[in-house]
């Protein structure tokens, strides 16, 4: 199968709107579950997830936190006629850190930042810098944002803030304390209503750790410490990775074939402990959601190009949109010992550079023709029509996605962020 020939229309489907989940199932671990395997279809609950899954396995989970990224800033009224007018509003969407560029550096920031946004209203912005005055900690705290124009698809915005009362006893806060106070969380924008008290704890996984994600990775938010407790019942072995989810999970397909269709990047990190688990389970391992898979799967690559150059940069091991699709037949069909291979040259690599955990990034693209290398089974929500997303679940199932589908639309189960869950097997 040609990739990029693959034409987006073929993975339609009627959702209608009164499906979409606007606000998740109370425990969150009685949402309904989808179990795929090789053609046969359960329904069943998620409470009930561990007795679907061999004793023993890997699980791998993605710890990202969902931070308050989106920022509203009111310019500065002024009056004309005798009438006041109130200054327009605007929006400033975090997207990714730009200086520092490192996310934990970034979220430690005092003082100042750089950001890579998108801007709503920004017509009405102009050139003078937004203000907002705000109290972090029991002080007030004056922020100020900067446009220096476009990067790229995005606008590249400075931050600054700093206490308004003159000398405080007190450091100025990190930028992560100033979102909490100043930012709001986002939501999906397809659940079309305002963020409300009741996301900030829904729209975050209970094992979230690593801030940085502008959306939620939303195939963990099934789980309760309960369903944890029944995974190491049954010994199931639990790992976490992190990769930041940014709004280009929501970028729609726009072009007829797959092949005009780019891609966004996303950055990952690895820690070496959880390669030495993939190489103690043979490298294969149970993916919690598709931002898991798209980590795992491009960890294979970045082996591939330690193989062949040990002495790789870091910046030279990430992974392009087309690039699996591109390698000669050995290397999109290996043996499970070639994937060891790929995954234990990594882990060296990492040893060799005194690198604790791997910082890079991927772009890559799963679809139907991509050969999953170490994800076995996978728990994800149901998706949006024409999402590269149900291309990945459509490529996970052998092209069988559309039975799940409509199995699931036809048992009243509930789609997207906030919906049901699936466990597929490959």
């Amino acid at each position: 199968m040609d990739t990029k020939k693959i034409s987006i229309s073929d993975y339609s489907y009627d959702l209608p709107d009164e499906r979409i989940a606007k606000f998740p199932v109370s425990p969150r671990d009685h949402s309904c579950l989808l179990v795929y395997n090789h053609g046969n279809i359960i329904d069943d609950h998620f409470y009930n997830l561990a007795s679907h899954l061999d004793e023993g396995a890997l699980m791998v989970f993605n710890n990202t936190r969902v931070i308050h990224a989106r920022l509203h800033f009111r310019k500065a009224g002024h009056s004309q006629g005798g009438i006041w007018h109130e200054g327009a509003l605007i929006e400033v969407f975090l997207l990714e850190p730009h200086l520092p560029a490192d996310y934990e550096q970034m979220f430690a920031s005092r003082g100042q930042c750089m950001w890579l946004c998108l801007i709503g209203n920004l017509k009405k912005w102009k050139e003078a810098p937004l203000r907002m005055t705000l109290d972090v900690g029991g002080h007030a705290v004056e922020m100020t944002a900067t446009h220096h124009g476009e990067s790229g698809s995005s606008q590249l915005v400075e931050f600054t803030w700093y206490f308004t009362a003159g000398s405080v006893d007190a450091e100025v806060p990190t930028f992560a304390e100033l979102l909490d106070a100043a930012g709001m969380l986002p939501i999906p924008p397809y659940l079309n209503r305002e963020t409300q008290p009741s996301d900030l704890t829904t729209y975050q996984t209970v094992y979230s750790k690593i801030k940085g994600s502008v959306a939620a990775p939303t195939a963990g938010l099934h789980f309760t410490p309960e369903v944890l407790q029944s995974l190491d019942d049954r010994h199931i072995d639990r790992e976490e990775l992190t990769l930041h989810v940014g709004a280009g999970t929501f970028k729609p397909v726009k072009s007829a074939e797959m092949g005009g269709h780019e891609m966004h990047t996303e950055h990952i990190f690895v820690r070496r402990q959880t390669l030495q688990k993939l190489l103690r389970h043979q490298c294969e391992a149970i993916a919690v959601g598709t931002t898991s898979v798209r980590t795992l799967e491009s960890l294979y690559y970045m082996g591939l190009k330690v193989i062949r150059n040990p002495h790789v940069s870091i910046d030279q091991l990430h992974v392009s949109q087309w690039e699996p699709y591109d390698l000669p037949s050995s290397t999109q069909h290996p043996q499970r010992r070639q994937v060891c291979d790929a995954v234990g040259a990594l882990l060296s690599w990492l040893e060799a550079n005194r690198i604790d955990a791997l910082h890079a990034s991927t772009q890559i693209i799963i679809a139907p023709g991509y050969e999953f290398k170490i994800v076995r089974q996978l728990i994800t929500n149901f998706h949006q029509p024409q999402s590269t997303l149900l291309l990945l679940v459509s490529a996970f199932t052998r092209g069988r996605w559309r039975e799940i589908y409509d199995h699931a639309l036809s048992c009243g189960y509930r789609f997207l962020s906030y919906g049901d869950s699936s466990l597929l097997n490959v």
